[in-house]
């Protein structure tokens, strides 16, 4: 039985309301049936997939004035999918996945407060050789490079999900990891840039990250 506690919030995105159901803060745990533990997730990082993060925050805001037509996009490791429910409120084609048992759950419920359609979910690790999710002309995540060992298991799980010309969009705010994760796309034949948010006023403080843009083209 769960014992986490809960909030809920709405977000502003110009004159959108996107309604979020978070825990309640990063102190939150339950995992009774030792569902996360089996996956290798310790009590300590838990919390991590349930919280609204200053980088997610970013990611959604680009997503919400992103060109979609003709998309086919996935959020990688979407954790409480902010940038996906923005996404699929504006009729994108977007599916979500992440690693976190709880992750689908908070994004049903969310896609249900906000009166919208369902968003296909797949449950996915990025070191998954095999998944059914297909390729994708649009890739997306927040605050994925939390340790050096993550840079080669995304780069490919990415590069295993993106269609001959794709486009990869990661906001990362910042630790110490990108510049390795950018090298490791450059030599997947991946174009590179990087760039400041221009507007991050909806954000408590200042901003230290980068927006990380990748392109491949099949011409």
């Amino acid at each position: 039985m769960s014992t986490f506690r809960v909030r809920y919030q709405t977000l502003e995105f110009d004159l959108s309301d996107i309604h979020v159901r978070t825990l309640r803060d990063n102190q939150q745990f339950s995992d009774d049936e030792n569902e996360a533990l089996n996956l290798g997730i310790s009590s300590a990082t838990w919390p991590l997939f349930g919280i609204i993060w200053p980088s997610g925050e970013v990611l959604a805001h680009l997503m919400y004035t992103h060109n979609i037509d003709g998309l086919r996009i996935l959020e990688v490791g979407c954790g409480i999918g902010l940038a996906s429910l923005v996404l699929n409120h504006r009729h994108a084609n977007i599916t979500a996945t992440d690693y976190h048992p709880e992750a689908g759950r908070f994004l049903s419920a969310n896609v249900l407060l906000n009166g919208d359609r369902p968003i296909p979910f797949v449950r996915t690790g990025w070191q998954d050789g095999e998944t059914s999710l297909g390729q994708y002309d649009c890739i997306i995540g927040s605050d994925l490079l939390y340790e050096r060992s993550h840079v080669d298991m995304l780069a490919d799980f990415i590069d295993c999900h993106a269609a001959p010309d794709c486009e990869v969009i990661l906001v990362d705010p910042g630790r110490g990891h990108h510049a390795v994760f950018s090298k490791k796309m450059v030599s997947l034949g991946y174009q590179h840039s990087q760039s400041k948010p221009l507007e991050t006023s909806y954000l408590l403080k200042p901003f230290k990250g980068q927006i990380l843009s990748y392109h491949r083209s099949k011409i």
